[in-house]
């Protein structure tokens, strides 16, 4: 079985505006970078949209209705960083339903695991909250909808974007049989005690691993080494979902994490076999348009066990 790769053209039409850093040429040139003919067995799909149903999985029906209104009065600035105009809505239903589309298929056992090319990313947006360039919370709605759906009893996420994923760990954090782990730089955006919460006994597990301004492979690689992949193997989990987010990369000017693209290769492949291969991956942040390209290569690469 080959790797599944889902996106969907709606997701260039969700317009920022010029000089925002997350353009639909952060698309474009993940793509570009899986054009090559090593890429060539990836199984290449259009997904839908996500339903009302799904979407309420980690949403609140009012912030719902008021996001699937927007388009009525795009465009907007929905807050200091967050931008819509008239398609963001339907590029947003269309990144979730890429990654519900991947569930479907991984879970079933049609590919060997998925990576969904989407945009806008999803892991700042909480139950009734839009934020941190983020409409819909992707990946915490396909984790949800893997249990319901699939009966999984044990769901992991692990976020690698630099920034840590409020908004995922929000819609988890109640859920039992929910596993949640970042490595993201301290003190950077969302800032927040959050991202040092390790949970309670009664919701999700909660790793969370604050990287040092500057650090780089060496403190990444032991985030992981010695803290989230131990603690996932502890939580044996049955399906596993990533937060591909490649902004740690030493070019990225969005943090001032130095990782270079073997880091994501490695992780990636320190990942991929949990949950008996059972993974989507799906993009979040990474704003240096040449390292995403590489970053995206290596890890779609590892993905596919190359």
């Amino acid at each position: 079985m080959n790797t599944l790769l889902l996106t969907h053209p709606d997701c260039l039409r969700h317009d920022t505006g010029d000089a925002h850093p997350e353009s639909a040429e952060r698309l474009k040139a993940a793509l570009s970078a899986l054009e090559s003919e090593e890429f060539s067995y990836l199984i290449r799909e259009v997904p839908p949209k996500a339903s009302r149903e799904q979407l309420l999985l980690a949403h609140t029906p009012a912030y719902l209705d008021q996001m699937l209104a927007l388009h009525e009065v795009a465009p907007l600035q929905l807050d200091p960083d967050t931008v819509i105009s008239a398609h963001s809505v339907e590029a947003a239903l269309y990144a979730a339903g890429a990654v519900i589309q991947a569930v479907d298929e991984v879970a079933q056992g049609l590919c060997r695991n998925a990576f969904c090319a989407i945009r806008p990313p999803g892991h700042h947006a909480e139950p009734d909250a839009a934020g941190g360039f983020c409409l819909f919370s992707n990946v915490a709605i396909g984790a949800l909808y893997a249990r319901r759906t699939y009966g999984f009893k044990r769901v992991a996420v692990v976020d690698f974007d630099v920034h840590h994923g409020n908004g995922t760990q929000a819609v988890l954090r109640p859920h039992k049989g929910m596993f949640y782990a970042s490595s993201h730089q301290r003190d950077l955006f969302p800032h927040g005690a959050a991202t040092e919460d390790q949970g309670d006994a009664d919701g999700a597990v909660l790793v969370n691993v604050a990287l040092p301004p500057d650090g780089g492979s060496r403190e990444f690689r032991e985030a992981y080494s010695a803290t989230i992949v131990p603690r996932l193997r502890q939580f044996h989990p049955d399906f596993l979902l990533i937060s591909a987010g490649f902004d740690a990369h030493a070019a990225d000017l969005l943090s001032d994490v130095r990782l270079q693209v073997e880091d994501f290769a490695w992780v990636t492949r320190e990942l991929r076999d949990f949950a008996g291969g059972k993974v989507v991956s799906v993009l979040e942040g990474g704003y240096d348009l040449p390292s995403l390209a590489a970053c995206v290569a290596a890890h779609v690469r590892a993905l596919m066990g190359r």
